[in-house]
């Protein structure tokens, strides 16, 4: 009997921002000097998020916003907005003053001053009205867990047993093929290693040896090997192997995609990685466009079972039966 997959959902609550900043350029610094206290000197007007963030218009809008002003030589990469104080606007449409100021004298003798002019940047986030979006993405992590690196431990026992080649003791399917009843080699000590891509042996042996995979430079590369080694960690027993392809294959998940990666679970008994598939599905807009191509019918030939198991998931519950 298949197991019952429980339904899921998953939503995001949303704060996002538009960000903008203004440079504004005092030459002739020592000609404003005589502006009275309380008086303001002001830039042209710019737009962030669609605010005039210095109109002088009478009808103010309240807003919401994130900013720093610091001088412009002192910016050296994008300043982090997310650790300032979201302050309203709108009240009043002038407001003025800011919490760190210097003293005059002191700015005078220092380098920011220079020819008699110096540059202050003004960085601003708008912050948006904060929204709840349904999503179609549960994080990996929730269905498949990777466990910690056992290298040392194997290598420990290696060096306590002194058997053979050093990939044995990673791979106890490898241990019967060089030296159990399941030996494969032939007289001169090759042995066959059949149904593999040369590279996906490579990256098997890379793992056995360095406990990482290589590096993919496409994204499509790396779904692809992790489909081939998933397979070859399963046929070797690489149970931690196997769980790190799983996991990287959650990620991977997609329309095009989908239908081999749930039959691929459903062969070898990946139940994590199953899980993210039916829970991919189980959106009608994904599920839609997944049956309008042809790898559904694969899916039904192959592994039957799942499909029942996806037609039990998203199929309505049945209310309790009334007795009168």
């Amino acid at each position: 009997m298949a197991t019952a997959v429980s339904r899921g959902t998953a939503s995001a609550i949303v704060a996002d921002a538009v960000t903008g900043y203004h440079l504004l350029k005092i030459d002739g610094y020592s000609r404003t000097k005589g502006t009275p206290n309380g008086a303001a000197l002001t830039s042209d007007q710019f737009v962030v998020g669609g605010h005039h963030e210095n109109a002088t218009s009478t009808k103010c809008v309240k807003v919401k916003a994130q900013f720093q002003i610091c001088f412009a030589d002192q910016v050296e990469t994008q300043p982090l907005l997310s650790s300032r104080p979201v302050r309203t606007f709108g009240d009043e449409c002038l407001t003025w003053g800011h919490v760190k100021l210097i003293k005059r004298d002191e700015f005078e003798k220092s380098d920011d001053l220079r020819d008699d002019s110096f540059t202050i940047r003004c960085d601003i986030a708008v912050v948006g009205e904060i929204r709840t979006e349904r999503t179609t993405e549960i994080a990996a992590e929730t269905f498949v867990t990777v466990p910690p690196s056992d290298l040392n431990q194997k290598l420990g026992k290696l060096l306590d047993t002194e058997k053979g080649a050093d990939v044995v003791f990673e791979s106890p399917m490898f241990s019967a093929e060089l030296f159990g009843s399941m030996k494969e080699s032939d007289r001169a000590g090759v042995v066959f290693i059949d149904d593999m891509e040369a590279q996906v042996f490579k990256a098997l042996l890379r793992f056995m040896y360095t406990d990482s995979l290589p590096e993919m430079e496409e994204e499509e590369e790396e779904g692809t090997m992790c489909l081939h080694l998933l397979v070859a960690a399963d046929r070797y027993n690489l149970e931690r192997l196997k769980l790190i392809c799983e996991d990287r294959l959650c990620k991977h998940v997609g329309v095009g995609t989908v239908v081999n990666i749930l039959t691929l679970a459903g062969q070898h008994h990946c139940d994590g990685l199953k899980k993210v598939c039916l829970h991919f599905l189980g959106s009608p807009a994904n599920l839609s466009a997944v049956l309008a191509g042809d790898g559904f019918e694969q899916l039904s030939r192959s592994c039957p079972s799942l499909v029942n198991e996806l037609v039990a998931m998203l199929a309505p519950p049945i209310p309790p039966s009334s007795h009168a």
